[in-house]
This record gives structure tokens, sequence and C-alpha cells, in this order.
């Protein structure tokens, strides 16, 4: 991988573009493919493994093998299905992400906010908390019926064809949407539709195809309506009811049109105002990645309480995070010391709260104190001394005083739930 140049094969594939890609899969880390390889192993013989990668995509002999089929727990029960990759399928696949990348990302529509450079999740939540203020206070809550499992493949290929001129690009996506998926027990699943959550190509095929199924639609046929849209998650703002429940009739149908289905229970028409309710509402709630929306109570500035619709951590997000708490049985390793056990958690809490303290993040307060509690009783069990409420609080008390940043979630509280003594 010395040359940078380009070879007479039948695709002109730059080798440093191979070496890239392989940069942003280390980053990016991940399991192990079928072939059993981790990231350290490929990197053992990097050069070897990344040349094998750019010669069999240069000649176009390069055919991706089976996806690792990983099957995560939805909150709401059953379960979603993830695709692993091998290390050099994920390289090959980050080549094609990458050279699609450049063509599309200057005309995708600006509410657009998945995997995308310069947007976030969290960008998307904070424009959906604006314009549920600024909207006519009805909102459309679109939730797509399996979109990674039934996404047409052909219309996929026509979308890529459209907007690359690079018969190598269009070739390897082909490929890869009819990889098979293999199981845990080995049996192979042949797919005729769908891409699978978790390879690198993904994410820029999902955003390229709702860009023509969703996004320039919208924008033809109600370029007044604004929305935000995160991959298969949609948010749409309405002037009334009227709007909203015509909105949904037509944009199933669109969905339909496509190949895809809105799932009849979770797209629901949602009340959105937060004062001055005249009516009863089935719906006067909505969560939008990991942030529940709803009228609540709130502080201005000046310490006023007042009326909002905000955002704050959904049930479910809460739920998840506080059995993971839990897993940790922070209070049975009394072998370790206060410093080892910050530096295991403290990456990990400092994640969630980066992310759901973005807004009303007194709504954390409770998994802080949580958290604390477990760390007071690692204190109990591990000194004696520690036994009675007032030594332990004011151990506890001493210790946040010398090291106030020893935990990443006492920026928000070193209080503990003062229970069970």
């Amino acid at each position: 991988m010395n040359q940078p140049g380009l070879s007479m094969k039948p695709f002109e594939i730059s080798k440093w573009a191979v070496q890239e890609a392989y940069s942003r899969v280390k980053a990016n880390k991940g399991a192990a493919g079928v072939d059993g390889q981790s990231l350290e192993e490929f990197e053992a013989d990097l050069k070897n493994n990344l040349y094998k990668v750019w010669n069999r995509m240069s000649s176009g002999t390069y055919f991706p093998p089976p996806v690792r089929a990983v099957e995560i727990p939805k909150p709401g029960g059953g379960v979603r299905i993830l695709g692993v990759p091998t290390v050099a399928d994920r390289v090959a696949q980050t080549v094609v992400a990458m050279e699609l990348e450049k063509r599309v990302e200057p005309m995708f529509h600006p509410d657009s906010y998945g995997y995308r450079p310069n947007h976030s999740a969290l960008d998307a939540v904070g424009a959906c908390r604006e314009r549920c203020w600024k909207s006519g206070g009805w909102v459309l809550d679109l939730d797509i019926r399996k979109f990674f499992d039934t996404v047409d493949h052909e219309l996929m290929v026509k979308a890529v064809r459209a907007n690359t001129d690079a018969d190598w690009v269009v070739l390897y996506v082909r490929r890869w949407l009819s990889a098979p998926l293999q199981r845990s027990d080995g049996t192979l699943v042949t797919r005729d539709r769908g891409t699978p959550q978790g390879s690198a190509v993904s994410p820029i095929l999902a955003n390229l195809f709702m860009h023509y199924a969703f996004d320039a639609w919208m924008a033809r046929k109600f370029p007044g309506i604004m929305f935000e849209r995160y991959v298969d998650d949609v948010v749409v703002h309405c002037a009334s009811e009227k709007q909203a429940l015509m909105l949904k009739t037509v944009i199933g149908e669109r969905v339909t049109e496509v190949g895809l289905e809105l799932h009849p229970e979770k797209t629901k028409v949602v009340y959105c105002k937060d004062y001055e309710r005249t009516g009863s509402y089935e719906h006067t709630s909505f969560t939008f990645l990991g942030y529940e929306f709803r009228a609540r109570t709130a502080r201005d500035r000046h310490g006023r309480l007042f009326n909002a619709f905000l955002p704050a951590i959904s049930k479910d997000a809460e739920k998840r995070i506080n059995r993971e708490v839990r897993s940790w049985g922070l209070h049975r390793h009394t072998d370790w010391t206060l410093g080892r056990i910050g530096r295991w958690i403290n990456p990990i809490v400092r994640g969630w709260l980066q992310y759901y303290g973005r807004f009303y993040r007194s709504k954390l307060y409770a998994l802080c104190k949580r958290i604390n509690t477990y760390l007071v009783r690692w204190a109990r069990k591990k000194y004696r001394r520690l036994h009675g409420f007032k030594k332990v609080n004011a151990w506890w008390k001493a210790l946040g005083d010398r090291y106030p940043r020893m935990f990443a979630h006492w920026a928000y509280t070193r209080g503990f739930m003062a229970t069970g003594w």
C-alpha cells in the first residue's frame, strides 16, 4: 500500500482511499465478522490485507462474505437484527460509502440528520423542540415499519446509479444488498429486500433512499411543511389536526409506493400545545431519538415557572440505563479502588450525560443519585467503620470536597438516596 496512484485495472480505485477507509473502520472499532478476525488480527498483516481488498475491488472480483447476524433486544419487545461484516468487508464498504458521500452529501435536505457530517441526533432534537413551539400545535410522528428489513433493492440501486458514474460503486452495492446473513447456528438467510443495520455502507444507502422517497418528495409536494428526519425516524410539524391527518394519509400512500409501510399503531397524530388545552386528545406526547416530548413545567432564567412542550430523556431510555447501572454491581467490587471504578464507569456515564443532559437535564438527577447510592453501598461494604449513616455521610462529603471531579456525574449532583439505614 505504498503507492498512492492508480493501476491498470478495470476499475480506478485509489490505494489511498482503501487506506483512509481502514482508518475510519479502526476508529469505529467493532466486532469480528463471520471469519472471526478481529481488528487487531487484521492489522497484524495490514499491508497485505489492504492490498487484497484494493486488488479485488479494482479488478471487479471482490465478493462480500456473509454478514454475521446479531440479535439486539428492542425496548418495547422483540429483537432487531444487526449485521456485522468482516473487517475486510467493512473496509471495502467504507471505500464505496466515501465515494458516494462525495456525490450525494451536497444535495441532501438540511433536515436530514442521520449519519451526516456536521449533523447529529441532538441537532434533530433541538430543531424539533423549537418547531413544536412555533408550529400550529400538531405533530405527525411517523414510524416506518422494519425499514432496514424491507427496503427495495432495485429502487436502492436506481438511486445509487442516478448519483454516480462509477460502475464499480453500483456493482458492489448490488453485491452487498444481496449478501446473505449468517445466523449464530451457521445457517444462511438469503435476502431480496433490506440492507442490514450495522454495515458501513447502510447509512449512506438509507439516507439516499429516503432522500428520494421522502425528503425531496416533501420539498416538492409540501414545501412549507417542516420536518426532522433521522434515517427512518421522522417528525412532521403541522398547522392543524386536519392537516396532520391529511399528511398521514398521503405520506402513507407515498411510503407504500416505494415499497415501505407506516406502522399502523406507532404512527400517530400528536397534540403538542403546552397551555390552554380546551379538549381531550388521544396523543399528547411522542418519543424522538430517545427523548420524550410532552408538556412540562420549566424555569426561565429568572427562576420563574412556566409551561412548555419540552423534550427529556424517555422512559424507555431511563429503563435501559437503569438496567445497565444495576448490572454493574458496583457495591460488589470491594476489591477495587474508587479510582478504578471511576475509570470504568466515567466514559459510559459521560456519554449518557452529554446526550440526555442537553435538554431538561434535571431528569437525570435521579440517575446520578442512583449511581451515588451504589457507590455509598460499596463504601459501607468495604469499610466496616462506615456502616452508620452519619459516618458514611461525613465520609462521602469529605470525599466529594477533596476530589470533586472523581466521577463524571458529580457535575450534576453528589447526593444519594438515604434509604435502608
